[in-house]
């Protein structure tokens, strides 16, 4: 099995890294926050928080934290949670964490997050 992919944020240009390494077999959460303030809803799998979302024929569902390891099994939908992101990166403990906030400075994100973590965006310093 590929390592799951943890993505922060559901927005415009995170929906098109989740819908390239959801096709390329790779299990992917996003973790979004309840109200979201993305301006692209219609075009972005973060607007799945108001139930489900399709888009380029993907369908991504809004689930509570403990129903996503089912949904990722069944490759149904794209589970999106709402959960604080330290309370997510603590029940999946994914292998890659992508920060796609583009939130122009971290919010939280570190290094020691996940095997791999990656910053899309700016407000990112590879130290």
């Amino acid at each position: 099995m590929k390592p799951i992919i943890l993505i922060r944020s559901g927005g415009d240009v995170a929906s098109g890294a989740i819908y390239r390494l959801w096709r390329a077999g790779y299990p992917v959460v996003i973790n979004e926050i309840a109200i979201p303030t993305m301006i692209r809803s219609e075009v972005s799998y973060g607007n799945a928080v108001r139930g489900e979302m399709i888009l380029e024929r993907l369908r991504s569902r809004h689930v509570p934290l403990q129903d996503v390891a089912q949904l990722l099994a069944s490759r149904e939908a794209i589970p999106v949670v709402t959960e604080p992101y330290e309370t997510v990166l603590a029940t999946i403990q994914p292998t890659i964490v992508v920060d796609a906030i583009l939130a122009k400075r971290n919010v939280g994100t570190q290094k020691s997050d996940a095997p791999l973590v990656i910053g899309c965006g700016p407000g990112f310093n590879a130290g």
